[in-house]
């Protein structure tokens, strides 16, 4: 039995009860019963001890260096965990776009991880400007395994992760602070003496203090502080802090001011690199990446597209091209969005959201007709300036409504720009005829067909290609004069004298065939006379054409407004010829007040 729309939410409760004290009378909202009160702010989780942030007047100017974490942290959250061949595809396309650090995997965790690794160091496959990072936990037989799975790779990153916040210590590792503190030393200290024991082997520490944005600043700088002092951090040889929002409790701000907290206070701070994991639990995980880099952050972990548990890593996609978008250059390459899409798509076996900012197949694409128009508009102005300052399209300033970056810069086309359903206006169906087909529909002619194209997208509900829209307008306009009352079975003109043309034809009207000819100042002027012996009243009203390509033999189109017996009706035509196009234009226009009269 099917569920009525009623049913189907029935267990929700309609917030009730007084309008808190103090509400606007334009807002009459009511407390919801959610038991909210069952969470704490973060203001009352975790000590927030900076007062003067300077991080709010920076400006983001140049990248931090991405650390794509696909490969291990969203490889852990996928439902079908990436084999060799798929983390190798993966691999290869990090490396082509030009990330310099990944991290490939946590070779503890599972053999295929500890195989993949291997894979890497034995093929060949790493170049010699890419450094490798591999995940361990605090523990010397998980460090043993990793160390033996990096051994023959140039460079490598081992990172060295531990909880510390206080709900984690309490209930996950029933330890206090200090018995944890000793326990991240002891374990630093072992990876540090298991790396010297690798001959030639240039190995790096990274630490991570997980669920750092829950842990006391305090404890953090305690520990952190300890660890660069253990593994004698220089500036030639620093080590990465990296301080994770592992779940997102808090506003962007929060972060970045605990971020900037920290960037005062690591001590040897020219011998760290102050990293940053952000994730996405409350929707803001970008925000809180890029609020962290104005905050001292000079390394962003994340993933291609977002990938990870719960809501997601750091989309990594969506900060490098938010940068580029500033005229900032990423340093990663996006020329060909839609290739690294089909690679994270086959290696991840998630679809991603048409919505999905700059790479979904709909972020570049208006339906709106207010938007269509602007863009449109925008368009036409960006070429015309280009030719200007007398440089190719692709390299002009870009301003276009509506479009925050260049759809082809990222290899997008510009087919997707503009598409066409019930909620698209006369200035987007015109720029796609215009596009694809070489028509430029007269501003006057355009609402007209807007009317048309409403009413058989109201009819479908489907939305129109532009091939849709072609043949749309070519049974509306043009194949009218072909087919309708009136048909023109042969004709001819001449010029009679300066200013004066016949107009020579055989019209069928009315059911009955008859040879006419008439005078006028042009021969459509004539071709109108024509009509008027005929018994059918016209008046062109406005009258347009153009080539609809360049080059001889290009089909041009002509436009005709006329009056006929009284009521206004648009016709078009298309011919070689454009005096074939004209005549057609008018007849079109005759046949259509014909067909409305019936």
């Amino acid at each position: 039995m099917a569920t009525s729309p009623t049913q189907a939410f029935a267990t929700l409760r309609t917030p009730s009860g007084p309008v808190p004290e103090g509400a606007p009378a334009w807002n009459p909202q009511r407390p919801s019963a959610m038991p909210h009160e069952r969470y704490r702010p973060a203001h009352d989780r975790v000590a927030l001890p900076l007062t003067d942030r300077t991080w709010p007047s920076r400006r983001l100017e140049r990248a931090p260096l991405w650390v794509p974490v696909d490969l291990r942290d969203g490889n852990q959250a996928l439902a079908e965990p990436m084999d060799t061949e798929r983390k190798r595809r993966m691999f290869d396309l990090m490396v082509t776009m030009g990330y310099k650090e990944i991290e490939v995997g946590y070779p503890s965790a599972s053999q295929t991880d500890f195989d993949f690794v291997r894979h890497l160091a034995t093929s060949g496959a790493v170049p010699e400007d890419v450094t490798i990072s591999v995940f361990t936990a605090a523990r010397n037989d998980l460090i043993d395994r990793t160390i033996a799975s990096i051994e023959g790779l140039p460079r490598t990153v081992v990172h060295l992760y531990t909880a510390t916040a206080p709900a984690w210590r309490d209930v996950v590792l029933g330890r206090s602070r200090t018995e944890l503190h000793g326990m991240i030393l002891d374990a630093a200290g072992y990876l540090m003496r298991r790396a010297e024991e690798q001959s030639g082997a240039d190995i790096r520490f990274e630490f991570s203090p997980e669920v750092f944005n829950l842990t006391e600043p305090d404890f953090v700088l305690e520990v952190c502080n300890s660890i660069t002092e253990l593994w004698d951090a220089s500036p030639d040889r620093p080590v990465i802090h990296n301080l994770p929002a592992t779940v997102e409790i808090a506003t962007p701000n929060v972060y970045a001011d605990q971020i900037e907290y920290m960037d005062r206070h690591l001590a040897r701070r020219d011998a760290v690199i102050l990293s940053v994991h952000p994730h996405n639990d409350r929707g803001t995980g970008v925000a809180c990446a890029e609020l962290a880099v104005l905050a001292g952050a000079q390394r962003v972990e994340g993933c291609l597209f977002g990938n990870g548990e719960r809501t997601g890593n750091v989309d990594l996609v969506t900060l490098a091209l938010n940068l580029y978008a500033q005229g900032v250059n990423p340093m990663v390459d996006f020329s060909d969005i839609d290739a690294v899409r089909e690679v994270v798509e086959h290696c991840n076996r998630l679809p991603i959201h048409p919505r999905h900012p700059y790479v979904g197949e709909l972020v570049h694409t208006a339906f709106s007709g207010t938007h269509q128009d602007a863009i449109s508009k925008g368009m036409a102005h960006h070429t015309k300036r280009a030719a200007e300052l007398g440089v190719p399209a692709k390299q002009a300033p870009w301003e276009v409504p509506y479009l925050p970056i260049d759809p082809g810069d990222i290899g997008r086309t510009y087919e997707e720009v503009i598409r066409i359903n019930s909620q698209s206006g006369k200035g987007g169906i015109a720029h796609l005829l215009h596009t694809h087909h070489g028509l430029d529909l007269p501003k006057r002619m355009r609402p007209d067909f807007s009317g048309a194209v409403q009413r058989a997208t109201d009819a479908s509900g489907q939305e129109l290609s532009h091939k849709d829209l072609w043949d749309l307008f070519r049974t509306h306009y043009i194949a009218p004069a072909q087919d309708g009352p009136v048909l023109l079975n042969s004709w001819s003109t001449t010029e009679t004298g300066p200013g004066e043309h016949r107009f020579s034809c055989v019209l069928t009207a009315n059911g009955q065939e008859r040879s006419y000819e008439g005078t006028g100042n042009g021969p459509l002027s004539a071709f109108t006379q024509v009509l008027t012996s005929a018994g059918i009243a016209v008046d062109i009203l406005n009258y347009a054409e153009h080539a609809t390509s360049v080059g001889p033999g290009s089909p041009a189109v002509a436009y005709a407004e006329c009056r006929v017996d009284g009521e206004t009706f648009w016709g078009a035509g298309w011919d070689t010829s454009i005096l074939a196009a004209s005549v057609q234009a008018v007849l079109a226009a005759v046949n259509r007040a014909g067909q409305a009269g019936r």
